[in-house]
């Protein structure tokens, strides 16, 4: 079975990338999915996380928006929301191998890839680039963005430039779907998977 991880910056087009992949019948890992459900209602980690951060609580459910303020307002309070989800996202990744065992490949988007030294993980590393103009205009376009927030993010992230630096594989989004999913293909390909395998 091949790991392959796929991460890339913010807006850069890694969930249309990802489509793709699992288009080709390559089942996806979700790192960001996995801990939305966690924090969800009846999720694993709402009850450790409104311990820690009672005032991202409303009514019993846990406030995302709230959450997010607090844990990016200082560096500790990132460490302790990491040290509560991070393993909790770990073992959903070691049932998500299990279920998927007979699978020749294996798809885990992965945004903080680098930023959390998790490449080891993978046996490949796809990353999803485009230009700075085009990720700007892409995530500004999001609801709910702005330029601050947009830079908080980018502040956060290793550079694409790095990244690009460490993949074994880059996938450029800057052009059309097509251009991008031949891109897919060719990589599937290279790793010996073919449409439907």
């Amino acid at each position: 079975m091949i790991r392959i991880a796929l991460t890339g910056s913010i807006g850069m087009g890694k969930s249309t990338v990802a489509a793709m992949f699992v288009g080709a019948g390559i089942p996806l890992f979700d790192a960001d999915a996995e801990v939305r459900r966690m924090q969800g209602p009846g999720g694993c980690a709402v009850a450790a996380i409104g311990d820690a951060f009672p005032s991202a609580m409303r009514n019993g459910e846990l406030d995302r928006e709230a959450l997010a303020e607090i844990a990016f307002a200082a560096p500790e309070n990132l460490k302790i929301l990491e040290a509560i989800t991070h393993p909790a996202v770990a073992g959903a990744r070691v049932e998500f191998v299990a279920r998927h065992r007979d699978y020749p490949a294996l798809l885990f988007d992965v945004p903080l890839l680098f930023e959390t030294n998790s490449e080891g993980a993978f046996d490949k590393v796809v990353v999803v680039s485009a230009s700075s103009a085009l990720q700007r205009q892409r995530v500004l376009a999001r609801p709910g963005m702005s330029e601050a927030k947009f830079d908080s993010v980018l502040a956060r992230q290793m550079t694409d430039t790095d990244k690009r630096a460490r993949a074994d594989f880059i996938i450029d989004s800057g052009g059309d779907l097509s251009a991008t999913e031949a891109q897919v293909n060719k990589i599937l390909a290279c790793l010996g998977l073919t449409q439907g395998g």
